[in-house]
């Protein structure tokens, strides 16, 4: 048995490294299997050697974050051991380095995952962004977020969110209502990011002068778009030809970023789709980034987490079940 103390000097500190109800520490606790104890403005972390040594390089890394001004979550803790499990501990500072954007309730949007950061930084510094990962991996809200920011600082005159109006393995059949109300439904999530970082109110006043358009896929056929931050969602669900007549769009001074989930594909088994079909087609083109996001980047319930994992786990099980048959066949 080992015991290890880590001074913390202020109890904001503290209460922040804690969380509510110590939830905090528990995750510590549990995911490390060590024992942790606030005494005073100490942290005494006793166990096993390694585990200790981890459970102290962790709290000490969400420490630095807490310096930062970054709420401690469970998702940080859980982030932060990941992290110090794979001796990538170093890369806790590129986490919540930078605010993106701040919503209309105040809140700063960060990267909070180390894909993230690549994601964001792809999307700076490239004029087309392709970012492809599982769900709650913040794919569309950050691209959102992107898009505001450069919108506020007048480096694009207009955001356009569009998306194919492909239904998720169920018909919807004829919808009631105008264009507007058939298309709604499919654009739901690009009007609650957009809500979320706008409000409301800011959000239909940009929308009634035409600096906000959302839309389906199909409505930016024969269009040039000109100092647009532009974002195509959900764009595994485009078909080949949808995804060549989309890049094509893009007009000067504008910005593209591609989102979707390759495991998600809603199309028929027999077509092709668009977003599989360009990232191998534009692979090492200048000018266009490619970022990868994994299970590692979920920043949802930890359970999303679970779910995607086990999938993925089921999935390699298959692949290799065939491969073997295949084998066997010859």
């Amino acid at each position: 048995m080992v015991e290890q103390s880590i001074s913390i000097e202020r109890m904001e500190e503290a209460v922040n490294l804690f969380g509510a109800f110590d939830e905090n520490i528990r995750i510590i606790e549990q995911e490390l299997g060590v024992t942790v104890v606030n005494r005073e403005s100490n942290l005494k972390i006793s166990g096993e050697g390694e585990a200790v040594m981890l459970a102290v390089r962790t709290v000490q890394g969400l420490l630095s974050l807490s310096a930062r001004g970054e709420a401690i979550s469970a998702q940080n803790v859980r982030y932060v051991i990941q992290l110090v499990r794979t001796g990538n501990e170093e890369k806790i500072d590129q986490v919540a380095a930078d605010v993106v954007c701040v919503t209309a309730k105040g809140k700063p949007i960060k990267a909070k995952t180390v894909g993230q950061k690549k994601y964001l930084d792809a999307i700076k510094h490239n004029t087309i962004t392709v970012g492809v990962g599982p769900a709650g991996t913040g794919k569309t809200y950050l691209a959102v977020a992107m898009a505001v920011a450069a919108f506020r600082a007048k480096k694009v005159n207009r955001i356009i969110l569009t998306r194919p109006a492909v239904e998720a393995g169920e018909r919807l059949g004829f919808l009631p209502g105008d264009l507007q109300s058939k298309v709604d439904p499919y654009l739901r999530p690009l009007y609650d990011a957009l809500f979320d970082m706008l409000g409301p109110e800011t959000y239909q006043k940009y929308l009634e002068r035409g600096n906000i358009e959302v839309a389906p896929l199909a409505y930016m056929r024969g269009r040039t778009l000109d100092d647009s931050f532009i974002i195509l969602d959900e764009a595994q669900n485009t078909s080949r030809e949808q995804m060549k007549m989309f890049l094509t769009r893009l007009g000067f001074g504008s910005k593209i970023v591609i989102t979707g989930d390759a495991t998600q594909i809603d199309l028929p088994a027999d077509k092709v789709s668009g977003l599989k079909e360009a990232m191998r087609v534009l692979k090492g083109v200048e000018d266009i980034a490619l970022c990868q996001l994994t299970g590692e980047d979920v920043v949802r319930h930890v359970i999303v987490q679970r779910i995607i994992q086990a999938y993925e786990e089921d999935e390699r099980r298959r692949n290799a079940k065939q491969n073997k048959h295949k084998g066997e066949g010859r």
